[in-house]
C-alpha cells in the first residue's frame, strides 16, 4: 500500500455530532493502523452557515476525544492552508481549466426559472433535472445575459455513459451518467460546491482513502467525474455504513443524537465515546466489547466494517461507560467529577486543598455504582448536604417495623461511645448489638443507611459512616429517630 493519507473535513456549521465523530475516528484508525496520515481539513466555504463558534466547538470535541490530526488547523504541513475559505485560487484556476476545455459551461438561469421549471417537469412526471439550456448558448447569447445583469454559476457538462464507483467496502456500484444532473461548481458568489471543492482538495492534498459515511455515496459519481475532466487520479473510497436508531429509524437527538460536547457535558469520558464508537459498524477479532484503544488501531481494518447499518444504542454506550469510569484513575475522576458537584452547588469553588482527599474517598466509595460524572455528583450528594427526605420505598419497609426508632437510639448510643470511629468499630459495634439482640445485621444496617443518607442504596454502610464522620451520624440518626417517632407513631 502506497502513503496512506486520510482526512476528516467537517463543515464548522455546527456542533461535531456523533455520526461525524464516528467517521473521524475510523479515518483515525486506519491512518494509524497503517502509519499513515491524519488530515483535519474544514469545509468552510457555506459561508452562510459556517461560524467561528462552530469551528472552534469542533476543534475542542476532536481534542476532547484524543483524535490528534497530524496536519490541519494549528498543524501546518506541506498541503496547507487546511481551510477551504483560504483555498480559492486553487477552485479557480481548475475552473478556468474546465471553461476552457468546454468540459464546464456558465448557467445564466435564475433561481425562480429553476424553480418554475421544476414544478413543470414534475407535474408532466419527468426528473427534475436541469435542463442543460445554458449548455449550448451561444457567446452573443452569453453577452445578452450578462448584459442583463444576471450572475452565473458554473456548471459541469456530465459526459454520457455509466460512472462505477470502485467502493472497499461495498465494492462496485455503477451510476448512469442519465441520472445526474449538470451541476454546480460554483456558486453565483464565487464560492465552490461541496462537489467540487473537496475533489481539488483530495487532489492537492494527495488523499490516498477517502473514508465517509454511507450518505455521500450519491455525491461520489460526481466528484468521480470532477475528477475525471480534470485528469485527476481518484483516491480509493469506502462508505461506511449508516447509523440508525433502535426502530431502525434515521438516528436524531431523540435517540442521543446529540453533540460530542454534549456527552461531554453529561458526565461521559473520551475512551468511553471512542471504545463505543469503534463498534458502530466496526467487528473485532474476538468478542469482547471492552477494547483498549491501543488495540483497535492494532486491529482495525476496513476489511471488517459491515454493509448494514449500525444501531444506536445510547444504554450500550452509558454501560461502557461505566466500565470506564470505575477503572480509571481516582485522582483523574476526582478532577472530572469535580465541576459536576460544584455545579450542584456541593462544593465551593475553588475547592480548598485540604478537603481534597476527603472529596477522593468518597468519589472512590460511589463510583462502583454509577455510570457517568454526573451520576457521581447525584451518588454522593449526601455527603454534602442535609437529609431532608428519605426514600418512600425504604421508609415503609425500613422505618415502619415496630421498635426500629428504639433500636437506632441503641445504636447511636453505642457510635457515640466509641474511642475510635471508623468502619471497621462502626462495623463491630453494630454486628454486636445485632448478636446481643438476636435479630439480623439487616434490621440494623438497613434503617441506619436511611436514616445517614436518605437511600436504601449506595456504597458499604460503614463506609458511609467513616466518611461521613461521627457527628454528622450521630447528628443523622437523631433526627431519623424523632421522625420515626412523630410520622410511625399513628402507623
Amino acid at each position: 500500500m502506497s502513503k496512506v493519507r486520510v482526512r476528516f473535513a467537517p463543515s464548522p456549521t455546527g456542533s461535531l455530532h456523533i455520526g461525524g465523530a464516528r467517521t473521524a475516528l475510523f479515518n483515525w484508525l486506519f491512518a494509524r493502523h497503517n502509519q499513515g496520515t491524519f488530515v483535519l481539513r474544514i469545509d468552510d466555504t457555506d459561508t452562510e452557515r459556517s461560524t467561528e463558534l462552530s469551528y472552534q466547538e469542533i476543534l475542542s470535541a476532536m481534542r476532547w476525544l484524543g483524535l490528534d490530526w497530524d496536519e490541519g488547523p494549528q498543524k501546518d504541513g506541506a498541503y496547507g492552508p487546511y481551510l477551504q475559505s483560504q483555498r480559492l485560487d486553487l477552485y479557480r484556476q481548475a475552473i478556468d481549466q474546465l471553461l476552457a476545455d468546454g468540459k464546464a459551461y456558465l448557467c445564466y438561469c435564475t433561481a425562480e426559472e429553476l424553480a418554475e421549471r421544476r414544478k413543470q417537469a414534475q407535474a408532466e412526471g419527468r426528473p427534475p433535472m436541469y435542463d442543460r439550456r445554458c449548455r449550448y448558448l451561444t457567446r452573443a447569447e452569453q453577452e445578452r445575459l450578462q448584459a442583463e445583469g444576471r450572475q452565473p454559476v458554473v456548471r459541469l457538462a456530465i459526459p454520457d455513459g455509466v460512472t462505477t464507483v470502485h467502493d472497499l467496502i461495498r465494492g462496485d456500484v455503477t451510476f448512469d451518467n442519465s441520472t445526474i444532473d449538470d451541476f454546480i461548481l460554483i456558486k453565483s458568489n464565487g464560492m465552490p460546491t461541496y462537489n467540487f471543492a473537496t475533489v481539488i482538495d483530495d487532489y492537492t492534498m494527495a488523499i490516498s482513502h477517502v473514508i465517509r459515511a454511507e450518505e455521500h455515496l450519491s455525491n461520489t459519481p460526481k466528484q468521480i467525474l470532477v475528477a475525471q475532466t480534470l485528469g485527476y487520479q481518484l483516491p480509493a473510497y469506502a462508505h461506511v455504513p449508516m447509523i440508525l436508531a433502535p426502530d431502525r429509524s434515521k438516528l436524531s437527538k431523540r435517540h442521543g443524537a446529540t453533540s460530542v460536547e454534549e456527552y461531554r457535558d453529561a458526565g461521559y469520558l473520551p475512551e468511553a465515546i471512542i471504545n463505543y464508537l469503534a463498534l458502530l459498524g466496526w467487528s473485532p477479532e474476538g468478542e469482547e466489547e471492552i477494547i483498549p484503544l491501543e488495540d483497535i488501531v492494532a486491529d482495525f481494518s476496513l476489511a471488517r466494517v459491515a454493509k448494514t447499518a449500525a444501531i444506536y444504542d445510547t444504554k450500550k454506550l452509558t454501560w461502557i461507560n461505566g466500565h470506564y469510569l470505575r477503572e480509571a484513575d481516582i485522582d483523574r475522576i476526582t478532577r472530572l467529577a469535580l465541576p459536576f458537584l460544584q455545579a450542584k452547588g456541593l462544593l465551593p469553588d475553588p475547592l480548598p486543598e485540604q478537603d481534597y482527599s476527603h472529596l477522593r474517598a468518597i468519589i472512590e466509595a460511589v463510583r462502583d455504582r454509577v455510570k457517568t460524572l454526573a451520576e457521581v455528583a447525584d451518588a454522593a450528594s449526601y455527603f454534602f448536604t442535609e437529609i431532608t427526605s428519605y426514600d418512600e420505598k425504604g421508609v415503609r419497609k425500613h422505618f415502619t417495623k415496630p421498635g426500629v426508632a428504639e433500636l437506632l437510639e441503641e445504636a447511636r448510643a453505642a457510635l457515640a461511645a466509641l474511642p475510635d470511629f471508623n468502619a471497621q468499630s462502626t462495623e463491630e459495634a453494630y454486628r454486636k448489638i445485632a448478636e446481643q439482640k438476636g435479630i439480623s445485621t439487616g434490621q440494623l444496617f438497613h434503617p441506619t443507611r436511611l436514616a445517614v443518607s436518605g437511600r436504601t442504596m449506595g456504597p458499604g454502610l460503614f463506609e458511609i459512616l467513616e466518611l461521613l464522620g461521627r457527628e454528622t451520624v450521630l447528628e443523622r440518626l437523631a433526627k431519623a429517630i424523632d421522625w420515626i417517632k412523630n410520622n410511625m407513631a399513628t402507623n
